[in-house]
């Protein structure tokens, strides 16, 4: 493969993955602890856009409060990992990557 083919595909497979990151910045996910005493929302960059927390959780003390927080920020950023791979995978199929 010569010099000019690798410079077009590099150019091609970085606009793909500018175009990847853009369309994650603009997805959502919603990671829930259990019970649905807390709920995270998080683009697919990892940005946290909102808690929720159900009203019910006052009652609670602050460990199990904590707990809840964490189990739902755990479970978007997962979700979110998942997303990002579905969303790279496309962007960089039947591109021949380093392996």
């Amino acid at each position: 493969m010569d010099m000019e083919s690798l410079m077009a595909q590099a150019k091609t497979l970085q606009n793909n993955v500018a175009a990847a990151q853009e369309k994650l910045a603009g997805m959502r996910v919603k990671g829930l602890s259990k019970n649905g005493a807390c709920i995270v929302d998080m683009t697919g960059k990892y940005d946290v856009i909102g808690v929720t927390l159900n009203p019910n959780i006052k009652s609670a003390d602050v460990a199990d409060i904590e707990s809840a927080i964490l189990t739902a920020f755990q479970d978007a950023k997962s979700k979110a990992d998942d997303l990002i791979d579905n969303v790279m995978s496309e962007a960089t199929a039947g591109m021949p990557l380093p392996q």
